[in-house]
């Protein structure tokens, strides 16, 4: 039997929702159907319903990660290559020596001073002044999304970009709001203004003054700025944040530029709301991980970061750059924008095919990707996915778009 784990790693972060949906998939759901029914159910996708796609995507994980020597464009996950090993080491040991007692100990939900005050320290150097009072340590950038939309006065209505971050849509939907379009009367807007998901592109400065000018009275903004450290160019936006503090909730992180494994990101929430917000954070888990508080602290301090996260950003370009090439050869019906950062490529056709029919082809080719469906708030039709180069290595990045393209070759002759 495969290990979730090794599902985890060969597909990313939606492999725990999909193996829910196939714990859950109805007796005559594809997963669990016998016989000539459920082989007839495989060739027609389309017609499935919702939660058995969901099942069905569950069995092309589990092949995928079964199969050796498959080549994963999927899941948002950083090149473990780029993680400072060495550096964070030796701040580890730094830290757990000089800060012992506090990093092995309980302590206040808001998170260690030292590190708030580091963290403030960034946002200052992108123009948003913010005492370090205001700032929440988290647990990673997905708790700070859950505490924020919690903390909102108004949920009922999140505004949502076309294609937006799965792990917020998935908070938003078990807290029974309603997704709409961005430009809709919501409660809450949620955007990506620095570096989106999955486009890898910046929102203009007209769009920036909409998303501001509808959060009045008592709507809000989220911002989640996850992707931010990793800009191609050393121009860097400046953050809503600095420019409404008080109609924001600015969501930051550490596991894009650092790493995944620490599980520390960071929340500033509007003033008036900081103790509700510390609150739902103190419900959630009492304190984020004091270890890892205590690593960020010694590695922050050494001034590695900037270095890194530039090194780091020309190593993914590079990787950008080669897929991009290996897509107009091997893909030429896809079409796909200039990302200005992150770790994805999206690529859009005209195609009239289903996205499942593609990835089960994908993964007998030994090649996988993210499904579109994934990061749209509401159903297309529309063929699109998500081929992540981040993790692969560069000399992979061809051969799995050959891949890629023998698969819809192949479906494309059925």
């Amino acid at each position: 039997m495969v290990s979730r784990r090794r599902i985890a790693r060969t597909l990313g972060p939606w492999s725990r929702q999909l193996l829910h949906a196939w714990r859950h998939a109805p007796p005559h759901s594809p997963r669990r159907s016998r016989g000539g029914s459920g082989a007839a159910a495989l060739r027609s996708p389309h017609r499935l319903t919702p939660s058995a796609r969901k099942s069905r995507a569950d069995e092309l994980i589990r092949r995928a990660a079964a199969t050796r020597g498959l080549i994963s464009f999927a899941g948002g996950l950083p090149d473990p290559a780029r993680f400072p090993k060495r550096e964070l080491s030796r701040a580890f040991l730094a830290g757990l020596q000089r800060h012992a007692d506090v990093a092995l100990q309980y302590s206040w939900p808001e998170g260690d001073e030292e590190l708030r005050r580091e963290v403030a320290k960034l946002l200052r150097s992108r123009g948003a002044k913010v005492p370090l009072q205001r700032i929440i340590i988290t647990s990673g950038a997905q708790q700070a999304l859950s505490v924020a939309a919690l903390a909102a006065p108004r949920r009922r209505r999140i505004g949502v970009e076309p294609e937006s971050y799965p792990g917020a849509l998935d908070v938003f939907r078990a807290m029974g709001a309603k997704l709409v379009p961005l430009t809709a009367r919501a409660d809450l807007q949620y955007v990506m203004p620095s570096v989106s998901n999955p486009r890898g592109s910046r929102l203009g400065a007209a769009q920036r003054r909409e998303v501001l000018a509808r959060a009045r009275g008592d709507r809000y903004v989220i911002e989640d700025d996850a992707y931010d450290g990793t800009t191609f160019s050393q121009e860097r936006s400046r953050p809503l944040l600095a420019i409404a503090p008080e109609r924001v909730f600015h969501v930051g992180t550490f596991s894009k530029t650092l790493s995944p494994g620490l599980r520390i990101g960071w929340l500033v929430a509007p003033t008036h709301l900081h103790q509700r917000a510390i609150a739902k954070k103190q419900a959630q888990d009492l304190q984020a991980s004091g270890l890892s508080q205590a690593l960020l602290v010694e590695y922050l301090r050494s001034g590695h970061l900037p270095e890194h996260q530039r090194r780091s950003a020309k190593a993914y370009q590079r990787k950008l750059m080669h897929l991009q090439l290996a897509v107009r050869r091997h893909l030429p019906d896809f079409r796909f924008g200039a990302p200005i950062g992150g770790f994805s490529l999206w690529l859009e056709s005209d195609l009239e095919l289903d996205e499942l029919k593609l990835l089960e082809a994908s993964v007998k080719a030994r090649v996988s990707f993210d499904l579109a469906s994934n990061f749209r708030a509401q159903p297309s039709s529309k063929l699109a996915l998500r081929l992540c180069y981040s993790a692969v290595p560069v000399e992979q990045i061809e051969p799995g778009v050959k891949r890629l393209a023998q698969a819809l070759a192949r479906v494309q002759r059925l």
